[in-house]
């Protein structure tokens, strides 16, 4: 019986991932990447000025919880998960987050990828590559179920 349930709930995930991975395809095509977003677009890892690293941890906290930009810079987010569960990494809006923070509580087990987001394995490093083009106060959140409304969130300001 549990094997049933098991195939049977890999199976509507799978056909749901589609429908419900509104972020994109698992492996974001390179026209995905150049998509404009309120907070920036996606950067190229040759392009990076500096690398900012981040550490999340299962007390669902990010270290450091706020950073600065400058606009027009590319940045490597080098995200490293120093806990035992999965973490990852989004950046958005308070609007955005908060939507796919909802989604994600009524979907957990949701697929979902894009440029803006870095899913990190326990005891794993990931790296983000961001073009901060757009000036303005933004978030980043661990939205995997309970971690985002545990408080696993952060923010980021982008200078003139």
């Amino acid at each position: 019986m549990k094997t049933l349930k098991l195939i049977a709930s890999s199976a509507l995930l799978a056909g749901a991932s589609a429908v419900f991975a509104h972020e994109g395809p698992a492996h974001p095509s390179a026209a995905a990447l150049a998509v404009q977003q309120p907070w920036g677009v996606a950067g190229a890892a040759q392009d990076a000025q500096r690398t900012i690293v981040l550490q999340m941890t299962d007390d669902m906290r990010f270290a450091p919880s706020h950073f600065t930009v400058r606009q027009g810079e590319t940045v490597r987010l080098r995200v490293e998960n120093r806990g035992q569960l999965m973490h990852e990494i989004v950046l958005g809006t308070p609007a955005s987050l908060d939507e796919h923070a909802a989604m994600m509580l009524k979907h957990p087990g949701m697929e979902h990828a894009a440029p803006h987001m870095a899913h990190v394995a326990p005891g794993a490093t990931g790296d983000l590559v961001w073009r901060f083009n757009r000036v303005g106060s933004f978030d980043f959140a661990c939205l995997i179920a309970g971690h985002f409304q545990a408080g696993m969130r952060g923010t980021f300001t982008v200078t003139p």
